[in-house]
């Protein structure tokens, strides 16, 4: 065999192992971009709603004002929060409704006022079901699932 030839079949051999290293980049990359991308959406995904009640005489009933449930939902005053308590009885960042290994958890986020949990104070996290009445300052919600 000739040294050219020698010579081109090296070429076209390393030719190919580039190849077969951007398609491997290729694919990695592209994996990683899925993941993430499913990442995001299940971020996003809601899981249900809190619906604003309003006391009458003794019950609750809802206003019709309902927001979606995110996977973390952070309630209180400040417009950083998935959902903004306008009362001022609720502290700025109030209370946190969190889906942790497979529950619902209600969390109190040292509020001044405290979270309430079926008119019962809460003082640590707390595991939550559909159909949990939530209070934030003179507000309640009720935790509705999809189930």
């Amino acid at each position: 065999m000739s040294t050219d030839t020698v010579l081109l079949l090296l070429r076209i051999m390393s030719g190919v192992t580039l190849l077969i290293l951007i398609a491997v980049i290729f694919i990695a990359l592209w994996r990683d971009y899925r993941g993430t991308v499913l990442t995001v959406e299940a971020s996003r995904r809601v899981y249900g709603q809190l619906v604003i009640l309003s006391e009458t005489n003794g019950s609750y009933l809802p206003t019709g004002t309902c927001f979606p449930l995110l996977q973390i939902t952070t309630l209180g005053r400040s417009p950083t929060n998935t959902i903004v308590v306008d009362d001022t009885f609720a502290s700025s960042e109030h209370a946190l409704v969190a889906l942790r290994s497979g529950q619902w958890w209600l969390e109190d986020r040292h509020s001044r006022n405290g979270t309430t949990l079926n008119e019962t104070l809460i003082n640590q996290p707390i595991v939550i079901t559909d159909g949990d009445i939530i209070g934030v300052g003179r507000m309640r919600f009720r935790l509705e699932l999809d189930l």
